[in-house]
């Protein structure tokens, strides 16, 4: 069975969404600012990273990694200028 699950952060003024869609073909999108940047689609349970552009000026690379599962989906902004991964906070539909 489908389910979709929605996350969310706000990274250097910009809005930064992943929406990722489990079952039999997860697949994961990813918009900036409301449109989409990213899209990617993964076998089972394995994590899936996307790189997007954030429309800053010169355009900053960052990467979302998304883990379908096991159990309850999750999202990390990894941005390439510091270490830390960012969790992107779960939001209901």
């Amino acid at each position: 069975m489908k389910r979709r699950h929605h996350f969310h952060i706000d990274y250097l003024g910009h809005s930064v969404s992943a929406t990722v869609q489990t079952g039999h073909a997860p697949v994961v999108e990813v918009l900036v600012d409301g449109k989409e940047t990213g899209y990617a689609g993964t076998r089972g349970d394995r994590p899936v990273t996307i790189p997007v552009e954030l429309p800053t000026e010169p355009p900053t690379t960052v990467l979302v990694r998304a883990t379908p599962g096991p159990g309850v989906p999750g999202c990390l902004l990894l941005a390439s200028e510091d270490a830390e991964a960012r969790v992107m906070a779960p939001r209901p539909y």
